[in-house]
């Protein structure tokens, strides 16, 4: 059915209801005439009289009152319905599944997701950490958080993190028997901690900027994980050395429990994105999680 249709019938209810044309017409926003010529063309396109008109007044005929109680209904709840938004903009309201990595959850969106909850009591949110590099449509989730560098083209992409800088470490006790790399070519002679990347199963490359000019190193090493945790852990037991988020092991350098070198080399990647497709821009859960989420 055409839009003009629906504002055929519409004109239609307001007339039965009124008894009146101009009433109809007023209720409308109309003239008399032009609510008129209405009826004649829905009486027309339909074949049937709807009104039996007066000089006094407009009653529908029995076939005009069976399309009145009817139709009536359905524009009653659409318009219980229309005004059941309200609701989500008092009190929103909905289902939340968003992929993450460990290390974004863990240090920029989990200290927000309380506040977020909290703030809105009938939005349910699911997380599931990956480091797959997903479809999040194909596997049903409403976002995803990867770091800017791995966000498909075309999604709409919010920073949640600042860039994030990456780092070369080991601990003291790796130290005591290895000479600390003074450039990164030095690596080879180290054993060097591998985070395989689920999406592909190779491992995630070393890069670093030399002389203005992009370096990458495949890691060789005698250990193999598949999370930064993994890497981290590895380097605290002294296994070897780890190229990971500065953010993941800040702590343990402040400690001394980890040494943080070829610095001056190592790069800053663009910061964890939240992203989604452009079809969800309009989900009120999606977009209050997303405002809650951002770098302010």
């Amino acid at each position: 059915m055409s839009r003009e249709n629906f504002s055929e019938l519409l004109s239609f209810l307001a007339v039965a209801q009124e008894r009146s044309f101009t009433k109809a017409a007023a209720r409308r926003g109309v003239t008399p005439s032009a609510i008129s010529h209405t009826m004649r063309l829905l009486e027309e396109r339909l074949g049937v009289t709807l009104l039996t008109r007066t000089t006094r007044r407009v009653v529908p005929t029995p076939a005009g009152d069976y399309l009145l109680q009817n139709i009536q209904p359905l524009f009653d709840e659409i318009e219980n319905r229309m005004a059941s938004l309200d609701e989500f903009r008092k009190c929103p309201r909905g289902n939340l599944r968003i992929t993450v990595t460990d290390e974004s959850l863990g240090f920029f969106l989990r200290p927000r997701i309380a506040d977020f909850l909290k703030n809105y009591p009938e939005i349910s949110l699911e997380i599931s950490t990956d480091l797959r590099l997903i479809d999040i449509v194909d596997e049903g989730f409403d976002a995803g958080v990867r770091l800017g560098e791995l966000v498909t083209q075309g999604m709409i992409s919010v920073p949640v993190s600042p860039d994030i800088q990456f780092a070369v470490v080991g601990s003291p006790t790796y130290f005591k028997n290895h000479v600390i790399p003074k450039i990164p070519a030095r690596l080879q002679e180290h054993n060097c901690i591998g985070v395989r990347l689920p999406t592909h199963g190779k491992i995630y490359p070393w890069r670093f900027r030399q002389k203005g000019k992009e370096l990458k190193l495949q890691p060789v090493g005698q250990f193999i994980c598949n999370n930064v945790f993994g890497a981290r852990d590895a380097c605290l037991d002294g296994i070897g050395l780890a190229y990971i988020p500065k953010i993941v092991v800040e702590e343990h350098i402040q400690n001394g429990e980890l040494i943080s070198v070829l610095d001056a080399f190592c790069p800053t990647h663009l910061g964890f994105h939240l992203f989604y497709p452009r079809h969800h821009r309009h989900s009120m859960p999606l977009s209050l999680f997303v405002e809650e989420m951002k770098v302010k």
